[in-house]
């Protein structure tokens, strides 16, 4: 939705566990010499000051990035990721926050390449700017759920795909699921992350049986992470948690979110019920 700004909830929780998963994905991009293409459906503006209006509004990163900044025992998977937003923060105090275009601008070779999709004209105008130097990346204020289609199959006949939309709507599920089966049809062996969030929604709860369902066409399987930190409120509202879908996931991934997981649980849970969950389809 264009009234959707990430600005307001950069560095929470869920971002935690998303680009958490993200820095892995990519790392793993890098250990094959071959070039990849990386594809982010719904960019936002690629980096956000922490100590901005809309950050400070709610101040969802102190429950989120802010709790693991200065621990020094984070295991080997949020570590990296530390690393990589500490990176983006050269003067050593928590300001600016990055997002997956940005996280994919640091860690990407030069042969490899970032198309990003942003609809909203202010991210979209800040993410360009942000990326105007780099020949290599393209930004388009498209619809990343239809861009997505002429980005696949890469001619590198490698891909890591990026889909976190707001979600604000209820559309959003259903366009999730139609755009990953022809993601699939296209190019069956790309490796998506496909982040949701935990909310008090029908369509929230069935996402997950429903990604099942169609990774069946998935050469290398699926993996499914969840992160429950709080409860909703009163009204039974509120971000509880979120999860991310791999598809075509690496093998290494699991065992990893196997050690991050319960860490990041005691440290980012808020009340004494906080719980993960990871389940895994190998082929």
């Amino acid at each position: 939705m264009l009234a959707y700004r990430h600005a307001f909830h950069a560095g929470n929780h869920a971002d935690v566990l998303k680009h958490v998963t993200w820095v892995a994905l990519l790392r793993y991009m890098n250990r094959k010499p071959k070039p990849y293409r990386v594809v982010d459906t719904h960019a936002g503006a690629g980096g956000y000051a922490l100590h901005g209006d809309y950050a400070q509004k709610k101040g969802e990163y102190l429950q989120g990035i802010a709790r693991l900044w200065d621990r020094a025992d984070a295991p080997p998977l949020v570590a990296d990721y530390l690393a990589q937003v500490k990176a983006f923060n050269p003067g050593g105090r928590l300001e600016q926050y990055p997002g997956s275009p940005a996280l994919a601008q640091q860690l990407m070779r030069p042969t490899d390449q970032l198309r990003a999709y942003e609809r909203h004209p202010t991210d979209h105008r800040i993410l360009a700017a942000y990326l105007a130097d780099e020949g290599r990346l393209d930004v388009a204020m498209a619809d990343g759920f239809e861009g997505l289609k002429a980005q696949l199959p890469p001619s590198s006949r490698r891909a890591l795909v990026m889909m976190d939309p707001s979600y604000e709507g209820h559309g959003d599920y259903g366009r999730v699921v139609r755009t990953l089966r022809d993601a699939l049809q296209r190019f069956a062996e790309a490796t998506v992350l496909l982040w949701y969030p935990q909310v008090q929604k029908v369509e929230s709860a069935e996402l997950p049986r429903r990604l099942e369902a169609l990774a069946a066409e998935a050469p290398k399987g699926w993996l499914h992470a969840r992160l429950t930190v709080q409860r909703p409120d009163a009204q039974g509202y509120g971000l509880a948690g979120s999860g991310v879908f791999v598809l075509n996931p690496p093998y290494t991934l699991h065992d990893a979110l196997a050690v991050a997981l319960p860490w990041l649980t005691d440290v980012l849970g808020q009340y004494d019920g906080a719980n993960y969950l990871l389940e895994q389809r190998a082929v």
